[in-house]
């Protein structure tokens, strides 16, 4: 057998090949995705802490005007 003969597949090469193609693009898929979605996440969270320290801090504020007066 040749290498020739080994693309050929025995005249199923069209299938086994589409078959190995899908099954690269799905295991790519679920390596890359779930990076991206954990990399949203960590954002998400982020601007959460950082909006939630600016709400403290202006309800400090504002709790600390009204004891001035």
């Amino acid at each position: 057998m040749n290498w020739s003969e080994f693309f050929h597949m025995g005249g199923y090469a069209f299938f086994v090949w589409t078959s190995y193609g899908l099954t690269l693009i799905i295991i790519v898929a679920n390596i890359i995705l779930p990076i991206m979605q954990r990399e949203k996440v960590i954002s998400r969270i982020k601007r959460t802490i950082k909006r939630e320290k600016i709400e403290l801090a202006n309800s400090e504020n504002v709790a600390n005007s009204g004891k001035a007066g």
